[in-house]
């Protein structure tokens, strides 16, 4: 893989592809992934994925536990209304009945489009490869694009790698209205 652009903030080479939020990503083991918007077909490939997950990444993610997606889940995921949702998905560079997807990040704007909440899994072995802060950088960049004043997401007060990996990237902490034992983050990127 040649590359277009790598920068020294992330440990992997990207390669655009000339689509909108596409890219190749070679990681630093060769291991070799397409980052692309979700499509609806991707819900199959979402079930399987899901599967690879262990119950703490599960509850990370959704903030209770969950043991499979189902069909109609998995398809509400993957269909994508574009005014309204930016969803990427990072997709094993393998022939499509065996590409499992590694991690997705995922961004809804609110009633009145001021403000959108994030939400992003990397699974297994494909942490602490800086491709989480990559998506989350991504997701922000959205948002910047879309004119949204605020971009947040709800954590698990537990889920230190998030929090830490928000507040690198300039989200400040705040606690949840709702809900005890989540935290939220936030970032400004506009006056609202």
């Amino acid at each position: 893989m040649t590359p277009s652009r790598q920068t020294r903030r992330y440990p992997f080479t990207r390669l655009s592809l000339g689509r909108p939020w596409c890219e190749a990503i070679e990681l630093a083991d060769g291991r070799r992934f397409l980052l692309r918007p979700m499509q609806g077909s991707d819900a199959p490939v979402l079930r399987r994925s899901f599967l690879q997950l262990t119950p703490n990444e599960v509850r990370m993610r959704f903030m209770h536990p969950i043991k499979e997606l189902t069909p109609q889940y998995a398809s509400k995921l993957a269909h994508i209304d574009t005014k309204r949702e930016f969803a990427l998905v990072l997709v094993e560079a393998k022939p499509p009945d065996e590409a499992l997807i590694g991690a997705v990040v995922r961004v809804v704007l609110d009633e009145e489009g001021d403000q959108a909440e994030f939400a992003i899994i990397v699974g297994g072995d494909l942490k602490r490869q800086g491709l989480g802060r990559y998506l989350l950088a991504r997701a922000v960049e959205w948002a910047r694009k879309k004119g949204i004043a605020v971009l947040y997401g709800l954590v698990l007060e537990d889920n230190e790698p998030m929090l830490a990996l928000a507040r690198s990237l300039g989200f400040s902490r705040h606690h949840s209205r709702n809900d005890s034992g989540v935290v939220e983050v936030r970032k400004l990127l506009r006056q609202p």
